[in-house]
């Protein structure tokens, strides 16, 4: 059978069961004690795999993006659909990474994050200016600038690749 669904359109998958999924996923990782990189790793910025947040038992808020997404992605959401996107915190006047979830191409994101523990459309969330976002293939600017493979330029998600890569073969 062919797919007639025009081409910016997602994978259908049941949104109610997308829900849950992310719901269930941002409880779990922001369960997870929060340590700064400086004292869980003893440099100034680490992204740790899920297994590293979780073996560590404490991670920071890329760490919780980056599990969220990756979990997400396992659960059979299509990577399409989400991007981590990091922020600046007004309130906080800090840099800060979240995960967005898109139901559709042109919708409102959903933004799940460790600071403010329920999921809130972003129109709700006013402390958080993006700053860029991406997901496996692309990444965006604030501009909705998109640049196909532009994610292979963030430095540390290449670095956390490798290291995802190198769990697996053990």
């Amino acid at each position: 059978m062919r797919d007639t669904r025009p081409a910016n359109s997602f994978p259908v998958v049941e949104p109610v069961v997308e829900l849950a999924s992310l719901r269930r996923t941002n409880d779990v990782f922001n369960h997870v004690p929060y340590v700064s990189d400086l004292e869980n790793w003893h440099v100034e910025d680490y992204w740790a795999t899920p297994l590293e947040t979780l073996g560590s038992v404490g991670g920071d808020c890329e760490d919780y993006a980056i599990a969220k997404y990756l979990t997400l992605k396992e659960l059979g959401i299509p990577k399409e659909r989400m991007r981590i996107t990091y922020v600046r915190a007004l309130e906080r006047d800090e840099s800060h990474m979240v995960l967005a979830y898109y139901a559709r191409p042109d919708a409102e994101p959903l933004i799940l994050d460790n600071l403010v523990p329920e999921i809130r459309p972003a129109s709700q969330r006013p402390d958080l200016e993006p700053v860029y976002s991406f997901n496996d293939d692309d990444l965006w600017l604030p501009t909705g600038a998109s640049k196909k493979g532009g994610a292979s330029q963030v430095r540390l998600w290449r670095d956390l690749l490798e290291k995802l890569a190198k769990e697996q073969r053990m």
